[in-house]
């Protein structure tokens, strides 16, 4: 017995030596609103149980009690209700630190009508996260039944509030989780620290009741690219001195380098911790293996049928069952006891010593001491693990205006856009909004409509721009049919703005009115003109014999108007035969002198011209012969 002893005892230290490492109090705002005496904005830590509202915030007012005022018993013992009345702001219990545990005042608290507990620290010192009970007090049935959120402050504060408080003060706070998480960008990265061991009682059962609830909207989550989750499994070393004890060798694999404790805490029967840890290695395989292959969503359904086919009551927590699960859900076996690697090797798990090194914190997340622990955005999540909780508070990581449908179902939150359309712009007759509801709330932005964008402020004025902006209820600007006629005030090449047509005046907008072009003498003028107005337009014509010419404004004669044409054809008729007779002179002409010049070049070669000199003949003498 005194063996067994010494190794719980080791293994307690071992965990107590991780935990003073570097565990990280997740935090959130408290905004004293009044009195003056006490306003300001204070850190306070977020309970490990209840249902923070992370995204959120809750207004209210403050009470502590006269009685009972550290909430370890009912107040219905002691007749105090903090049901807040109609129109009243919700209450917030104020209670000391000490003598039962956090979750039962917070309990307490809840049946008493609180819409918040906030438990003042007892003594000076940094705030702590307020946890569950240990395992032996842990199978309270009150403990998934806490809704309401709760939250540590520091004794200067809680001593502030009470005395404010005494003197006749109303202290009014706002608690604040809009930054509890961040919420950088449209996809949300989260772990879950878990076990695939089943007989750790009421936490286990929980933690698998939360899987198995939890499992239809995490695949949702991951299949649409909304979400990258990653499951981890916490182990630790045996201590170098009992690495060769029996303990040592039933509760590790690999020479006692990745351990797990006793399923039972006995260590005569049932499972040893070593099987733990090699079936926490089996799911960490299979995830690995899953998502390589594309389909990390498998995850959840590999580790609800495990537990449902192969739970340790029916001594079938084996490798048999687990592979049977495995090739059922079509995943590659093979890969994932090479994955597995060889767990009697006294050497290093690849997969288990990253798992170990991941249990140590990087940046603002902390070092991962409890379990189950859920990390989101790298921030450890505190509150009940529940399926709309813990959904809230993803949803609370997501960008706003990028969360998916599922966080903003009426379960989820509540739609402002619904109640006075959220104080922003809409265009009731379109059905066009520039409220968009959003997990936090709402934000008012001007709507994009079938590829057409709205410009302007959100709250006051949107307005179509752009290409094909007339066909998104016209632009937003003026139209009417009337007369069989339809007139716009929206412009196509123009990327806003309306404009009133040709005919009309007005803002374009919200009216065009008809011009009487009559009325205002401008057109149909001319002194034997009659104007008569029409919608958009007019019509002018002229007396007997004449003819309205609408480009000048003015009314000719119908037969000067055939004189003149008649004489114009008979003027191009006359003008192209002149040109005809010139053009035929021309060409005789030319023919003419070409023949004459081709004529005497042939003659000059036989006979001399008149015109050439004479040619001298010399004559012979008689004395010459």
């Amino acid at each position: 017995m005194s063996e067994k002893l010494w190794f719980l005892l080791c293994v307690w230290l071992l965990l107590c030596g991780s935990c003073l490492g570097r565990f990280v109090v997740e935090k959130n705002s408290l905004k004293v609103t009044v009195p003056d005496s006490v306003k300001g904005v204070y850190e306070c830590a977020i309970g490990n149980f209840g249902v923070p509202q992370y995204g959120g915030t809750l207004v209210g007012t403050v009470i502590y009690p006269k009685a009972n005022q550290k909430a370890c018993k009912g107040f219905d013992e002691v007749d105090i209700s903090f049901k807040s009345k109609p129109g009243g702001l919700p209450i917030f219990l104020l209670a000391d630190r000490g003598d039962c545990y956090f979750t039962l005042k917070a309990w307490n608290a809840q049946n008493g009508g609180a819409a918040a507990i906030l438990v003042s620290d007892d003594k000076n010192e940094q705030l702590i996260t307020m946890d569950n009970p240990e395992e032996e007090n842990a199978d309270a049935d009150y403990l998934q039944k806490i809704n309401i959120p709760s939250a540590l402050i520091r004794k200067s504060l809680g001593d502030s509030i009470k005395k404010a408080l005494s003197g006749g003060e109303m202290v009014n706070i706002n608690l604040d989780w809009t930054e509890a998480l961040p919420h950088p960008d449209e996809r949300v990265e989260y772990e879950f620290w878990t076990n695939s061991n089943d007989e750790c009682g009421p936490k286990c059962d929980s933690q698998m009741e939360f899987v198995r609830n939890f499992k239809g909207a995490a695949q949702i989550l991951e299949q649409k690219g909304y979400t990258q989750f990653t499951p981890h499994y916490i182990t630790w070393y045996c201590p170098e001195a009992f690495i060769l004890s029996k303990q040592c060798k039933s509760q590790c694999i690999n020479h006692g380098r990745y351990c797990a404790p006793d399923p039972e805490q006995d260590f005569s029967r049932g499972y040893d911790g070593k099987d733990v840890v090699v079936q926490n290695l089996r799911q960490v395989c299979f995830f690995k293996v899953a998502n390589e292959s594309g389909k990390p969503w498998l995850w959840w359904d590999y580790v609800t049928d495990f537990a449902i086919r192969c739970p340790m009551k029916d001594k079938r927590y084996t490798k048999e069952c687990a592979d049977h699960v495995i090739e059922a859900l079509g995943v590659d076996l093979k890969k994932i006891d090479k994955c597995i690697g060889d767990t009697e090797a006294d050497a290093e798990n690849p997969v288990l010593k990253a798992e170990q090194d991941s249990q140590i914190g990087k940046g603002s997340r902390g070092d991962v001491t409890i379990l189950p622990t859920l990390v989101i955005n790298n921030r450890q999540y505190r509150g009940k693990l529940d399926k709309g909780a813990v959904l809230k508070a993803i949803c609370a990581g997501f960008r706003e205006t990028t969360e998916p449908a599922i966080c903003l179902s009426k379960d989820i939150e509540t739609n402002e856009c619904l109640e006075n359309n959220g104080g922003c712009w809409q265009d009731k007759a379109a059905n066009l909004t520039a409220c968009k509801d959003t997990f936090r709330g709402r934000v008012c932005e001007c709507p994009v409509v079938q590829g057409v964008k709205f410009v302007g402020d959100g709250y006051t004025h949107c307005e179509a721009s752009g290409a094909l902006r007339c066909e998104i209820n016209n632009g937003g600007c003026w139209k009417k049919t009337q007369d069989g006629r339809t007139f716009s005030a929206c412009v196509e090449d123009h990327s806003q703005g309306c404009k009133c047509p040709p005919g009309f005046k007005g803002d374009g907008v919200d009216s065009c009115e008809d011009v009487d072009e009559c009325k205002e003498k401008t057109a149909c003028q001319c002194p034997e003109c009659k104007c008569k107005n029409t919608w958009g337009s007019y019509e002018c014509s002229c007396g007997s014999g004449l003819l309205y010419m609408r480009e000048h404004d003015t009314c000719i004669s119908k037969d000067a108007n055939t004189e003149v044409s008649w004489s114009f054809v008979w003027i191009i008729i006359l003008g192209l035969a002149a040109a005809g007779v010139a053009g035929y002179a021309i060409y005789k002409y030319r023919i003419r002198r070409y023949m004459d010049s081709e004529i005497r070049a042939i003659m000059a070669q036989y006979m001399p011209l008149d015109n050439q000199g004479e040619i001298p003949v010399h004559h012979a003498h008689r004395g010459d012969i």
